[in-house]
């Protein structure tokens, strides 16, 4: 980069200065260029022309007229594009018991095992353990990969790592522009010793790796679901341990499935901190029965707590999984609703920009002021997002500062940084969020945590939703109370008596686990079956209804009842493409499961060959989140 400076003798005699001054007399603007220099020179260990450009209110002729005078010099300097940590860097907090048996018991099954999941509480201190094992790696000279699922959303930790560990830490994701992922790069292939990254970390040219510590294990941002190649992180990371000899550490406070059914069997080792750090109670969790109807949104019991927590000086966590205004615009008189004209799905309403918008294609649209179905001007809208709990809650509590965290608000590089700042320094009291809100936060004052509508949770056309619902809730409980006192978690529901909702109630994990398993098992699903789905991708019905036929006759020979299907997706139209899928499922020790692959390409191909099909899209994903 280059960087600039007074030139000799004025750098060794600064009384020569008033020589250069004088050769400036008729020269003001230049002038002023060289006051500016002498005085950032006395901040700043290099300048750079642009930092002189800013403090005198010049341009670059200006700086090149002292350049040639032989008043300044221009020369070469290499900074860093990814900073530095300035800070004194600081040592480790002790073990507890807890973390010190846990411990034990990971060194005890890496001495058997390759991979160990480490089960512990929200705030059991995790990540204290992680540090001590990456302290010693550095210690080693050795190279630790440190996954998260949404680099965004952790600066925290990433602080945390960065007051032990200084300038040893380097950052990855998708946010880097160009030149500094090569940089990064290439720091990496000099062998930085702790790499934080999201799952394209993975990817990064390591050369002394030995551990990779994957935390929130269980998170879905793991899976790359869209473009190719559809991976999942954690497993791709287990996959590239066993390339490098490296062992890889498993975290979180609610295990996948298949994770935890692993270590149940053997296959990974398993340590556990059921407790949470300094002796902490859990949460008092109660649930609040709702009625359905378009009554309000927050319950009475909901707005007493509120009440009674920002009275104490607390903060509150509000958890609503539906971003926008409301959900659905529609119309009373013939049921019709503003739907997508790319995708089969209803429009959002965003109150912001007062647009219906579509969240699978970003279309988005003014909003109709009479029904083009029937005329009636009386449309309504259905639903809630978080836009809309932010809206009413200010109704609620005037004088209270609200803030929101979704993905309309955290678009911009810095924009969650600000939100999670202004909330960890009491300058919002009411935090509405969607699923961001339940990712590895951690702050002081959150006395109430409220769940607004766990119903929708359950609800998705997914085998795995009940899973994704227990995750949720207990990792968005776990916000509450974790440093003073004994926090409290509302969980409104229209149906209180679903199974899950009294698991996340007695924070059972076991029985979520028996129950779920043996459903898994009766339907074959993960961990006791593969699963590859293949979805069918088309402008025209008729084309893409074609072309399942077809596919249906070239696999049904090979796979018999294992292949499901052709079915018509709960989505059925994204994007101006109609969808139709196929599931095939293996089980785990079938010796066909290595033939899927070959099969499926080969059958795709066939259908690419035939009249009027080749622009059908095959799209594969194996082991679909």
């Amino acid at each position: 980069m280059p960087a600039s400076g007074s030139k000799e003798p004025y750098v060794s005699q600064p009384d020569k200065l008033q020589e250069a001054f004088e050769r400036l007399s008729r020269a003001g603007r230049q002038m002023e260029a060289l006051l500016a220099v002498i005085q950032l020179s006395r901040q700043l260990p290099f300048l750079r022309k642009e930092d002189i450009y800013q403090a005198a209110g010049v341009d670059h002729a200006v700086v090149q007229g002292l350049i040639k005078k032989d008043i300044l010099e221009v020369y070469d300097r290499e900074v860093s594009r990814l900073g530095s940590y300035e800070e004194q860097v600081s040592g480790i907090d002790d073990f507890s018991d807890q973390q010190r048996q846990a411990y034990e018991d990971i060194r005890h099954a890496f001495s058997e095992k390759d991979v160990v999941l480490l089960h512990g509480a929200t705030g059991s201190g995790k990540t204290r353990l992680y540090m001590e094992f990456i302290r010693e790696a550095i210690l080693r000279n050795e190279q630790v990969l440190y996954l998260l699922p949404e680099i965004a959303l952790t600066a925290q930790i990433i602080e945390r790592l960065r007051r032990v560990f200084g300038n040893q830490v380097a950052v990855y994701h998708s946010k880097l522009s160009n030149n500094e992922r090569v940089e990064l790069w290439q720091e990496t292939l000099k062998g930085k010793p702790l790499v934080l990254g999201a799952r394209s970390a993975l990817f990064l040219p390591y050369q002394r790796l030995k551990w990779i510590i994957i935390d929130e294990e269980h998170d879905p941002s793991f899976k790359q679901q869209d473009p190719n190649p559809r991976y999942h992180g954690r497993d791709a990371a287990i996959y590239l341990a066993k390339l490098y000899g490296a062992k890889v550490l498993l975290g979180t406070a609610t295990p996948s499935l298949e994770s935890y059914y692993n270590a149940k069997q053997g296959k990974y080792g398993l340590a556990e901190m059921p407790e949470r750090f300094g002796g902490l109670q859990m949460p008092e969790l109660r649930l609040v029965p709702m009625k359905a109807g378009p009554s309000q949104h927050f319950s009475p019991e909901l707005l007493e707590a509120l009440t009674e927590t920002l009275a104490r000086g607390e903060q509150a966590i509000l958890f609503q999984n539906r971003r926008g205004y409301a959900p659905a615009y529609r119309c009373p008189t013939c049921n019709w609703h503003a739907e997508c004209i790319h995708c089969d799905v209803s429009m959002t309403y965003h109150k912001q920009s007062h647009a219906l918008k579509c969240h699978y294609c970003n279309y988005q649209t003014k909003m109709p002021t009479a029904c083009p179905a029937c005329g009636n001007q009386k449309l309504v809208l259905q639903g809630f997002g978080t836009e809309k709990v932010e809206d009413e809650l200010a109704i609620y509590f005037p004088e209270r500062k609200i803030g929101r965290m979704d993905f309309d608000t955290v678009r911009s590089k810095n924009a969650h940084t600000r939100i999670i700042q202004d909330f960890e320094e009491g300058r919002i009291h009411i935090l509405v969020g969607t699923q961001m809100v339940a990712k590895g936060l951690d702050f002081e004052r959150v006395g109430l945590v409220g769940i607004l509508s766990a119903d929708q949770l359950l609800q998705f056309p997914d085998f795995r939703s009940a899973e994704r619902a227990f995750q949720l809730m207990t990792q968005v409980s776990g916000r509450a109370g974790r440093k003073h006192r004994r926090g409290l978690v509302l969980i409104q529901a229209l149906n209180p008596s679903h199974p899950v909702l009294g698991e996340v109630l007695n924070h059972d994990f076991s029985t979520f686990y028996q129950r779920e398993l043996q459903e898994r098992q009766r339907f074959e699903y993960p961990p006791f079956f593969r699963l590859i789905r293949i979805t069918l991708k088309h402008a025209k019905p008729e084309r893409v209804n074609q072309a399942a036929e077809i596919l249906s006759t070239l696999l049904a020979p090979q796979f018999g009842h294992r292949i499901k299907g052709p079915a018509v997706p709960p989505v059925a139209r994204i994007r101006g493409l109609y969808l139709i899928d196929f599931l095939l499922k293996m089980e785990r020790a079938h010796p066909k499961i290595a033939q899927a692959k070959t099969a499926i390409l080969e059958a795709a191909s066939q259908i690419a060959q035939l009249e009027g099909l080749s622009g059908i899209r095959v799209q594969i994903d194996v082991d679909p989140a």
